[in-house]
């Protein structure tokens, strides 16, 4: 009896700090088995390198991407592009939220569609900057959430605001990962 307490009393702390995780929250659906939601390139496959011209050795332009599965009551779409491999940190690359609810890909170095807005990158800029490790592989995540209403903030928030905003309103997300070196 003694070793269940003691054993609850250790796992309960570590079970608590879980759900006070600052990513987003999911809300939750009742989609029941629907397919996941996917993204995808037409550049690069899931896990593989980022071809250079889309990182700033070469055009730094941005690369095709496109989804699917998005979930009924889907009303808009956020993307972050980020590298948790940084030194300083986390460095985010691409910010773009409110995309309309029937965008379904962005071509390679297009302006993303009408009523989207660009948030602030690592950079302090508002558009896209493609891998640029200091040095070493890094992986690079374009993270694509579908939400239940679009975000209520102006151009230029940063990750931590979006973040903020998103949660209780994803649906569902989906991940690509790619690698680059230096």
């Amino acid at each position: 009896m003694m070793k269940h307490i003691i054993f609850w009393l250790m796992v309960l702390p570590a079970i608590a700090g879980c759900a006070a995780s600052p990513s987003p929250v999911a809300k939750t659906t009742s989609q029941g088995a629907s397919k996941a939601m996917l993204i995808t390139s037409a550049a690069f496959a899931a896990g593989e390198p980022i071809p250079a011209k889309y990182t700033c050795t070469g055009a730094d332009t941005s690369p095709p991407l496109a989804w699917a599965n998005a979930p009924d009551g889907t009303q808009s779409f956020a993307l972050i592009f980020d590298d948790p491999d940084a030194p300083g940190g986390t460095w985010v690359h691409w910010l773009l939220f409110n995309l309309p609810a029937d965008t379904r890909a962005l071509a390679e170095n297009t302006a993303p569609p009408d009523g989207t807005r660009i948030g602030k990158n690592s950079w302090g800029r508002t558009d896209y900057g493609g891998p640029c490790p200091p040095s070493g592989t890094h992986r690079y995540f374009f993270k694509l959430y579908a939400l239940d209403a679009p975000l209520t903030l102006a151009a230029g928030a940063n990750k931590s605001e979006i973040e903020a905003a998103m949660n209780g309103h994803i649906l569902a997300h989906a991940t690509l990962m790619g690698i680059f070196a230096r």
